[in-house]
């Protein structure tokens, strides 16, 4: 993985974005990474004094397919008046957001930690590689979570980004075993497992909330598929709701997506191709920050818009 791109090796995370990086994305978007690892929000106002908001997920809150300004934790910082932090990174799981959490609150203190997920970042916990990039796995020992994969080995493409391109774009149109065969995923969980780990990280934000002065929340987001195929939408939804469960039952407040998303007559009007689009992220962004006053107010809540 080349230093000067979009994304560098970590060992802990096994890829954050470049500190520095500033250049042109999918679609029309163009991305802008701060001198700490955060995508740039613009410039913040300053008519609130109640500490940052942390985001923790993966590509819906990086932003893929729309600009800096078009994400939804931008957007919440223009709707809320409150620094934002975006530490979306576009392919993590589960797994690698709550150690991305765990090191950004650590170092930046904020207020608020928003962990935003889709059901496919639970499946994403199951592997050991994905799209060629190896990440760290949790595996469940007596004693609980246990850490596994790292120091993550770096990533040594062998390929010129022309044939690499090529070849990423034929294995995304095949079956997911021929993408195993291939090498681009590994497993080394059974497919299901994911659930199990995923929650166990939810409690394990849920001490972290338990720590210190931090509230946190977790939101559940939805892909375009979940409005064209019935079967995915149920697989989605028995996921979420199994992750938000255990959220709302360890104190963690929730954001569910889902009615207000589906009270709409045309889902796709707020999508791009696979991610949200600016419309799309600001009805996210709305509805994370009508949740807000209420962590402000210290009130214990589980909210379901």
């Amino acid at each position: 993985m080349s230093e000067s791109g979009l994304f560098r090796h970590d060992d802990l995370l096994g890829h954050v974005p470049n500190p520095g990086f500033s250049g042109p994305g999918v679609g029309r978007s163009f991305h802008t990474i701060d001198a700490d690892g955060f995508r740039s929000c613009g410039e913040h106002a300053a008519s609130h004094d109640d500490g940052a908001i942390l985001t923790v997920g993966d590509s819906f809150t990086y932003g893929d397919e729309v600009r800096d300004e078009e994400t939804w934790p931008a957007q919440l910082q223009r709707l809320t008046g409150r620094r934002v932090l975006n530490g979306g990174v576009t392919g993590y799981g589960i797994d690698q957001m709550v150690l991305r959490a765990e090191r950004c609150v650590a170092a930046h203190r904020p207020a608020i930690l928003v962990l935003s997920f889709i059901a496919d970042d639970v499946r994403r916990v199951e592997m050991r590689r994905l799209w060629w990039r190896d990440k760290p796995w949790f595996a469940v020992e007596s004693s609980g979570l246990a850490l596994k994969g790292v120091p993550v080995p770096p990533r040594r493409p062998t390929l010129s980004p022309d044939l690499r391109h090529r070849l990423d774009t034929a294995l995304l149109g095949m079956p997911v075993f021929m993408q195993h065969l291939a090498g681009y995923h590994r497993r080394v969980h059974r497919s299901g497992f994911g659930v199990e780990i995923a929650k166990r990280l939810i409690e394990r934000l849920a001490r972290l909330q338990a720590d210190g002065a931090l509230r946190v929340i977790v939101m559940a987001q939805y892909p375009p598929d979940t409005w064209r195929h019935r079967s995915y939408l149920a697989y989605q939804r028995r996921i979420v709701e199994a992750l938000l469960d255990c959220a709302a039952r360890a104190g963690i407040a929730t954001v569910d997506t889902f009615r207000r998303l589906a009270a709409e007559p045309n889902q796709q009007d707020f999508y791009a191709s696979a991610h949200m689009n600016p419309r799309g992220n600001l009805m996210i962004a709305s509805l994370l920050a009508a949740t807000l006053p209420a962590l402000a107010a210290n009130t214990a809540m589980a909210a379901t818009p």
